[in-house]
């Protein structure tokens, strides 16, 4: 499986992934000249995109939609929450609308459900025979129940949004502050820190730490304190990488 953070941010969201049955992003949230060139650095042809999977729909993952399916026409898995916020959608003639698990051959896309202020949210586990990914970003928690699914996955895609000391100090309006803040926010770096020292596993070979926040964020602060976190469980994790919003990460084999 191979797997590159396009683009990761509040400007716009997307992440490739290639199994051994298709070829795939979760989002598109950047416009689509970005994320056809950033397809071309890995040497993918957007016409080959087997399927779209969505997170949410708030316009960061979702700007590049029409777009996209335009001109290369793949299908596109959503719920029938997302649907009503992407009701330009009805009519196309590749939509899989399905609330479970989705196969491609050997390829298997499990959705969990994440908490976000949006109309329905998900964070996905892909697995490929014996690779898998877990992506996981905009929320404000990961429901403990998903611990055992979660656990011990060879790469992980995981939200670490804001410092919170800077959010709290910083100019955002306080609806603002407390919106992200919220268990319908985002996660904190802490809160990354402590949901990886509950899901990495001797299986786990990298994380990649996603969704920053330009205004409440660095990426040393976030780094620091991911690995302070992990230490703190006792989690020794050195394999860690930090996605950028206008630059992909390099192709990671799984």
């Amino acid at each position: 499986m191979l797997v590159s953070v396009l683009a990761s941010g509040s400007q716009g969201n997307s992440t490739y992934v290639e199994t051994s049955d298709l070829k795939l992003l979760i989002d598109l949230g950047m416009n689509t000249k970005y994320i056809t060139e950033k397809l071309s650095e890995l040497g993918v042809n957007p016409d080959e995109i087997n399927c779209v999977i969505m997170t949410h729909t708030h316009s960061d993952h979702t700007g590049a939609i029409k777009v996209f399916i335009k001109k290369y026409h793949p299908q596109i898995v959503v719920t029938e929450g997302m649907l009503e916020d992407l009701d330009f959608l009805k009519d196309y003639d590749n939509l899989l609308i399905t609330e479970g698990q989705v196969e491609y051959g050997k390829t298997v896309i499990d959705p969990f459900k994440t908490s976000h202020d949006s109309i329905d949210s998900r964070g996905y586990l892909i697995e490929d025979g014996e690779s898998s990914v877990v992506y996981m970003t905009d929320t404000g928690y990961l429901n403990q129940r998903y611990f055992d699914k979660l656990h011990d996955k060879n790469l992980y895609i995981m939200e670490s949004n804001h410092d919170v000391e800077m959010l709290i100090n910083g100019t955002y309006p306080k609806q603002t502050k407390a919106r992200i803040l919220s268990d319908h926010g985002h996660l904190s770096n802490n809160a990354a820190g402590f949901y990886l020292s509950k899901l990495i596993g001797p299986h786990t070979k990298k994380v990649i730490l996603a969704h920053l926040s330009e205004a409440n964020n660095t990426e040393e602060q976030a780094m620091h304190t991911v690995k302070k976190t992990l230490k703190e469980y006792e989690i020794e994790f050195d394999n860690i990488e930090i996605a950028k919003q206008k630059q992909k990460t390099e192709g990671y084999n799984v």
